[in-house]
């Protein structure tokens, strides 16, 4: 089945991308843009991707490898501040002085 008209990518083009690229990387995350790159071809009007996407999620190799589910961890505050001091903004370092 065609998924993308405007590059003619099909169902089956999709699907040996993500098993070349799991066989070539066992570690890699595939994307969508990820596969257009191996197809060697590129995005055009985007109104394949809801199509492109359920083709992707049919592949039972596109599953993210599990040493690598591990790695997402919870966002603490101290995450997100980078462990910047409280007074890095300008303003509340002008305020301060």
């Amino acid at each position: 089945m065609i998924v993308c008209h405007c590059t003619n990518i099909s169902d089956h083009d999709i699907r040996a991308a993500i098993d070349w690229m799991r066989t070539s990387d066992p570690y890699a995350v595939i994307t969508p843009g990820k596969i257009y790159h191996a197809l060697g071809k590129s995005a055009d009007c985007g109104g394949c991707m809801p199509l492109f996407l359920d083709s992707m999620r049919s592949s039972d190799k596109l599953e993210v490898p599990m040493q690598l589910r591990a790695l997402r961890s919870e966002v603490t505050q101290e995450n997100a501040d980078e462990g910047r001091p409280q007074g890095h903004r300008i303003s509340q370092q002008i305020s301060a002085a």
